[in-house]
């Protein structure tokens, strides 16, 4: 036994069974078993699948998110890009609805592009750069929507959010779909090794060659790329937009990110860790519900997990 825990693949599968991913995975399954247990219908295959797909929402926020974290910045417009995209998905320039998806998922990106220009070229903290870029996004949505509803009239995106092909929500696969794109970008092409290099120090990065500037662009691109495709899929699954719909999303975001392993320092981290993540954040909001504690409760419990793996992320990344 001992001989094995010591050869190449006993020390990889230590490795990966003592990952924050894998250990954020455990813990939803463990919380789903006690909650099945103590509350009759939890664990039903239909509340566990709906829960999937809330969790599908944040985690398609969250996947942006965690490329702008592990390059070292982190971005706070999430929220207003996916509010911002609802009024726009009413423009019908087709039947099928598909034109106006990619003009909003076009705009998103450019919001996305922008951030990245103030934080790259004119040197802006990403934290003050993004917060600006949310103020001004939902004070634009104010004037363009005037506080009214907007409902889901767009065929594409009722689709998406209402359609279950062989059983499966569409939004559950397209989050997997996004997903294996994501992976695959982050750990399988030169860009995302440039992403971990720009994260866990700039200097020595652009040293080295890695274009600091584009690919701050490409990675704020991706995140309001993540958000807008967010925002269509909430408008479908909900029926209807309004003003501040987004908001949750900010912090489930950057708490799917954290609790998924990634370091809010940049440099260190995974969207797999991410996607149970967010998986167990929806789950802690279903238990909320069920035990009838107020919405003051998740904003603490929330507040409380980034806080403590703050902490946590820090005394790792000084270990380093």
């Amino acid at each position: 036994m001992t001989a094995w825990t010591d050869s190449p693949g006993g020390r990889r599968a230590r490795a990966i069974l003592t990952s924050r991913p894998f250990l954020t995975l455990a813990i939803v399954v463990a919380v789903w078993i006690a909650a099945s247990i103590a509350s009759r219908g939890f664990g039903a295959y239909g509340h566990l699948r709906y829960l999937v797909e809330l969790g599908a929402v944040i985690g398609l926020v969250a996947a942006g998110q965690t490329f702008v974290v592990i390059a070292g910045g982190i971005d706070l417009s999430v929220a207003a890009i996916v509010t911002i995209s609802l009024p726009l998905l009413s423009w019908q320039a087709d039947p099928t609805g598909l034109a106006s998806v990619l003009a909003v998922l076009a705009l998103t990106t450019a919001i996305g592009v922008v951030n990245g220009l103030g934080v790259a070229l004119l040197r802006v903290h990403p934290m003050i750069m993004t917060l600006a870029m949310a103020t001004f996004l939902q004070g634009l949505l104010i004037i363009i929507a005037g506080g009214s509803a907007v409902t889901a009239e767009n065929p594409l995106v009722h689709w998406l959010g209402n359609a279950r092909p062989a059983g499966i929500p569409a939004g559950i696969l397209l989050w997997i779909a996004v997903s294996v794109l994501v992976l695959t970008l982050m750990h399988a092409t030169p860009f995302g090794a440039r992403i971990f290099a720009m994260g866990a120090n700039p200097l020595a990065a652009s040293l080295s060659g890695v274009p600091i500037t584009s690919t701050t662009l490409a990675v704020y691109g991706i995140s309001g790329f993540t958000a807008g495709l967010a925002g269509v899929l909430v408008l479908g699954m909900n029926g209807q937009g309004y003003v501040g719909i987004g908001d949750p999303y900010l912090l489930a975001s950057i708490a799917a990110v954290v609790l998924g392993g990634t370091s809010i320092l940049g440099g260190l981290g995974t969207y797999a860790g991410t996607i149970p993540g967010a998986i167990l954040l929806v789950t802690i909001t279903a238990l909320i519900t069920v035990v009838n504690a107020s919405p003051g409760w998740r904003s603490i419990l929330f507040g409380s997990l980034i806080l403590g793996l703050l902490l946590l992320s820090g005394r790792e990344q000084a270990r380093r």
